[in-house]
C-alpha cells in the first residue's frame, strides 16, 4: 500500500478505520469528509452505493464493512449519506462522522443525523468533545454542542472530570465551566487546579470558584495554594482571598510582588484591614535592593512628595531598581525627559526599555540627531530598538501636526 494514499483511498481498499486514519483527533475526520468528495470525482473510485449499504449483514459491522459505511457517510450524494446514518448509530467507532453529519449542508441528511445522534448520545459521547467543539465554529454546528452540554451536565461527573486534563485547550475550558457549574470539585481541588493550570481563563474560573463562599477556615486548603501560584491572576485572587479569611495583614508580603495586579490587590486588602500601604512602601524603598518591585509600588500609590525619593533610584546599582524607578516616575507623572534620556544608554536592557516607554509621550521634543546616533551597529540592541521606536513616535507626532519638523 502506498504511503501517499490518503485515508479515503485506504478505506476504499478495505483498510480498517483505525488503521486508515488517526481516530483520536478531530482534524482527520474533517479531512476524511473532504477527501471522499475528491475521491468521488475519479473513475473506479470504489465508493459504496445505497445498494451496497442494503447488502450489509445485520448486527455488528466487520472492519471492512465499517470502512465502507465511513465512506458512505462522507459520500457527495446526500441520499447515500442519509442511508448510512442508521448503521452509524449502531457502530461506536463511527460516532465522529455522525457528529459531522449533524452539520451537513443538506437539510434532510442534517435532520436525520440529529435525530439519530439524539437517540444514540450517551456517556461515550464525551470522547468526541474535541470534534464537537471544532465543528461548533461552523454554520449549523451548534446542535451537537448543545446536545453534548446536556449530556455532560446530566450525566456522571466522571465524564466531565476526564476532560479537565485534556490536551486540547478548548476542551479543558469547556469541561472546566461545566465542572464549576456542577460543583464537581471541592474548594481545595479547585485551588490546586487554579495554581497548576497554564491557561489564564481556566485559572480564573478555578480561582473564583475556589474562593466563592470561602471563610476563615479555608486559608490553608484554598488561599495558600493560590498565593504560591506562578500566575499573577491566581496570586491576585489569593491575595483577595486573604480578606475573606480575615488575614488582612498577610497582604503586606505581596506589596512588592513582581505583578502590578497582585500589588494592587495587596493594597486593597490592607486598606480594608485598616492599614495604609504607603508608609510600608516608603520603608521598603530605603533598601530597595531587597524588594525592587516596591519601588514601582511606591509610584502606584505615592504622592508628589515621593518624587525626590525616586529620582536617585534611577542611578541605583541594581538594574531592576532603576527600571522600577523610571516606571514609578511615569505613574506619578513626574518624567523629566532630559534626566531620563541618558538611560537610553544604560547597560541593562530592562532599564533602556523602561526609559523608552517613559520618553514616548515626549518623543516629539527629543533631538532626532541624538536618537539617530544610537542606531549604529556598535550600539547595544536594546538601545537601537529604543531609538527606532522613539524616532517612529516622533514621526507620527510630526504627521499629526503636534509639533513642527526641525
Amino acid at each position: 500500500m502506498s504511503d501517499e494514499q490518503g485515508p479515503a483511498e485506504r478505506l476504499a481498499l478495505g483498510t480498517p478505520l483505525r488503521e486508515a486514519l488517526d481516530t483520536t483527533s478531530p482534524a482527520p475526520w474533517l479531512a476524511l469528509d473532504a477527501e471522499v468528495r475528491i475521491l468521488a470525482s475519479r473513475p473506479a473510485n470504489r465508493l459504496p452505493t445505497r445498494n451496497d449499504l442494503r447488502g450489509l449483514p445485520a448486527g455488528p459491522l466487520s472492519p471492512g464493512d465499517e470502512s465502507r459505511v465511513a465512506l458512505a457517510l462522507c459520500h457527495p450524494n446526500g441520499r447515500v449519506r442519509e442511508a448510512a446514518l442508521g448503521r452509524a448509530a449502531e457502530t461506536p467507532g463511527l460516532l465522529p462522522l455522525l457528529v459531522v453529519r449533524c452539520a451537513d449542508w443538506a437539510a434532510p441528511v442534517r435532520d436525520r443525523a440529529r435525530a439519530v445522534l439524539a437517540d444514540a448520545a450517551g456517556p461515550g459521547f464525551a470522547r468526541v468533545t474535541p470534534l464537537v467543539l471544532l465543528l461548533s465554529r461552523r454554520d449549523r454546528g451548534g446542535f451537537a454542542l448543545h446536545l453534548l452540554e446536556r449530556v455532560l451536565r446530566d450525566g456522571p461527573g466522571r465524564d466531565v472530570e476526564a476532560l479537565l486534563d485534556d490536551e486540547d485547550r478548548a476542551v479543558r475550558r469547556f469541561a472546566c465551566g461545566i465542572a464549576v457549574d456542577r460543583h464537581l470539585l471541592t474548594r481545595a481541588e479547585l485551588a490546586r487546579r487554579a495554581a497548576a493550570a497554564d491557561d489564564v481563563r481556566v485559572q480564573v474560573l478555578y480561582a473564583e470558584a475556589a474562593l466563592a463562599g470561602a471563610g476563615e477556615d479555608d486559608h490553608d486548603a484554598v488561599v495558600a495554594p493560590l498565593l504560591s501560584a506562578r500566575s499573577p491572576q491566581v496570586r491576585a485572587a489569593g491575595v483577595t482571598g486573604l480578606r475573606r479569611a480575615g488575614r488582612h495583614g498577610q497582604a503586606a508580603g505581596f506589596l512588592a510582588d513582581r505583578s502590578g495586579l497582585v500589588r494592587a490587590c495587596a493594597r486593597y486588602v490592607l486598606r480594608q484591614g485598616g492599614t495604609d500601604p504607603l508608609p510600608l512602601y516608603r520603608s521598603m524603598c530605603l533598601d530597595p535592593a531587597q524588594r525592587p518591585s516596591a519601588v514601582a509600588g511606591l509610584g502606584e500609590c505615592g504622592s508628589r512628595t515621593d518624587i525626590e525619593t525616586l529620582w536617585p533610584l534611577t542611578a541605583h546599582p541594581l538594574p531592576a531598581v532603576r527600571a522600577h524607578a523610571v516606571a514609578a516616575l511615569c505613574a506619578l507623572d513626574a518624567v523629566q525627559p532630559d534626566r531620563i534620556r541618558p538611560l537610553l544608554d544604560d547597560p541593562a536592557a530592562v532599564v533602556v526599555r523602561a526609559a523608552a516607554r517613559a520618553l514616548r509621550p515626549y518623543a516629539a521634543t527629543l533631538d532626532a540627531d541624538l536618537l539617530r546616533a544610537r542606531l549604529t551597529p556598535d550600539r547595544p540592541r536594546a538601545t537601537r530598538s529604543a531609538a527606532h521606536r522613539l524616532l517612529a513616535a516622533q514621526e507620527r507626532a510630526h504627521a499629526r501636526g503636534l509639533c513642527p519638523r526641525p
